[in-house]
C-alpha cells in the first residue's frame, strides 16, 4: 500500500513539475566534477550494469551507481535516462528527490554517479506519453505507446557529472 502510494505520488509530482519553463538547481563544481542535489563522490559506486541483477530479488534498494546518461527531459531538465552499452539492459528513468534540482538538458553521452534509491515501476501509458513529448519525440511516435512499462527507476538525492 505503501508502496503504491509512493509511485502514485512520484508520478503525480513529475507531471506536474515538468509543465514549466522555469529551471533551478542547487550545483556545486569540484575536482571531480559538478554536483546537482546532495553531495556525491563516486568512491564505492557500482555500474548501473550491476544494478540490474541486483534488482532481481527486491523492489526497492538504497545505493550509488554510476552509469551513462542517454537522455534529458528537454522542457525543464527534471528527469534523465540511463543508458548502457550492453544491448540486453534496458534504459533506466532518474528522477530527483524532492524536484528540489535538475540537471542540464545537454548531458547526453555524459557520465553520471547517482546516490538514492532503486525501486520497480510500472509506468503507464499517460506517463510514456508525457516523456515522450518531454523528449521531443514525434506525435507519431506518442501515438504508437499503447502498453505500460514496469521497469526499473532511481529517484536520486545527489548526482555527480563526472569531467
Amino acid at each position: 500500500m505503501v508502496k503504491n502510494f509512493f509511485l502514485a505520488f512520484t508520478a503525480a509530482v513529475l507531471l506536474v513539475s515538468c509543465g514549466g519553463n522555469e529551471t533551478t538547481s542547487t550545483t556545486a563544481t569540484t575536482d571531480d566534477g559538478t554536483h546537482f542535489g546532495a553531495a556525491v563522490s563516486a568512491e564505492n559506486a557500482i555500474t548501473y550494469e550491476e544494478l540490474v541483477p541486483k534488482m532481481a530479488g527486491t523492489d526497492s534498494l538504497a545505493i550509488k551507481i554510476s552509469g551513462t546518461v542517454g537522455e534529458v527531459c528537454q522542457k525543464k531538465g527534471c528527469w534523465m535516462m540511463l543508458v548502457s552499452d550492453q544491448p540486453d539492459v534496458p534504459e533506466m528513468r532518474v528522477t530527483f528527490k524532492d524536484y528540489a534540482f535538475f540537471m542540464p538538458k545537454d548531458l547526453t553521452g555524459k557520465r553520471v554517479v547517482l546516490d538514492g534509491f532503486a525501486f520497480i515501476s510500472e509506468t503507464s501509458v499517460d506517463d510514456l506519453r508525457h516523456y515522450a513529448e518531454d523528449a521531443g519525440k514525434s506525435a507519431e511516435e506518442i501515438a504508437a505507446i499503447t502498453e505500460p512499462e514496469r521497469e526499473v527507476a532511481f529517484e536520486a538525492a545527489g548526482v555527480l557529472v563526472l569531467k
